[in-house]
């Protein structure tokens, strides 16, 4: 699933295309806005909310939709062809003149009055990139059950808006924890929120989430997808391992070295155990530093 930066940049580049721009084609592909036409309105702006797109159009209509694992949304001149996938994957053609904004495999695409954004988006926390951010009650969120894993609880939009999988072992890596670590666990723990938000600011301008400070292909991350893989810090063997509720649990990468913390168990893969080595909770090199 798309992390908040990458939301916030598609948002950013379908706004700057569309924003006060009247659309002059509008083609909605599932089956309950088959019969929707938005072509004549103007696009007023693309906003995110954590990772939810919002297209507000003039007449006090929003255009929601999430990208989940698969979503894209890709803009295209005119005559130019598409590569965002086949044609039977568009679920959205929004054109104004001179651009077309083509919306890929979206599983949510909904139409609702802009004054009710808040039913699909009033659940969540704060929002990293947004207007809205607030690191004390981000913080107040995520304490409110001390006991909960703390890679469970950052993927939990309802506690702060944005973080995703890359950056909850890029974070727990930073902090010196492993993901099972219980959050009331973690030494100054409001560091980890400054240090999530820090990451996505530096992100959000550009593709892929690098979090160690070096672009090279191969060293954007720390631990993220490096299974097997030295350790950039110590050269440790990195170790991945799912974490959070089974119905949506999501692959882990840790040091065993330089983090700390429970971790499942090597026999069954079940439960977590005791492990972790010599890493500090404290900061580190790189943009996480």
């Amino acid at each position: 699933m798309p992390e908040g930066d990458t939301v916030w940049l598609t948002a950013h580049r379908l706004h700057a295309a569309l924003a006060g721009q009247q659309l002059v084609r509008s083609d909605l592909r599932v089956p309950k806005l088959a019969t929707v036409d938005l072509a004549g309105r103007q696009v007023l702006e693309v906003v995110p909310r954590g990772k939810h797109l919002m297209l507000r159009a003039e007449g006090g209509v929003t255009l929601h939709s999430h990208l989940q694992m698969d979503g894209s949304w890709h803009l295209y001149g005119p005559g130019e062809r598409r590569r965002g996938g086949p044609e039977h994957q568009v679920r959205a053609v929004l054109e104004v003149p001179g651009r077309t904004a083509v919306g890929y495999r979206l599983p949510v695409l909904e139409l609702l009055p802009t004054a009710e954004e808040h039913t699909v988006v009033g659940h969540l926390g704060p929002d990293l990139l947004g207007p809205d951010w607030d690191a004390a009650k981000a913080l107040a969120k995520l304490s409110a059950r001390p006991e909960r894993p703390v890679g469970e609880a950052l993927l939990d939009q309802r506690n702060l808006a944005g973080v995703g999988n890359v950056y909850v072992s890029e974070l727990c890596f930073l902090r010196g924890v492993t993901p099972w670590t219980p959050f009331g666990q973690i030494a100054a723990p409001e560091k980890l929120v400054v240090l999530a938000r820090r990451l996505l600011a530096a992100n959000k301008e550009r593709p892929g989430h690098v979090t160690t400070g070096d672009t090279r292909r191969g060293r954007t991350h720390w631990v993220y997808g490096r299974e097997h893989q030295p350790c950039l810090r110590c050269g440790t063997p990195v170790r991945s391992a799912r974490h959070g509720p089974a119905e949506q649990s999501r692959v882990a990468y840790w040091c065993p070295r330089c983090q700390r913390g429970p971790v499942p168990s090597s026999d069954s893969g079940e439960g977590p155990g005791i492990g972790g080595g010599s890493g500090s909770t404290g900061g580190t090199a790189g943009i996480g530093g």
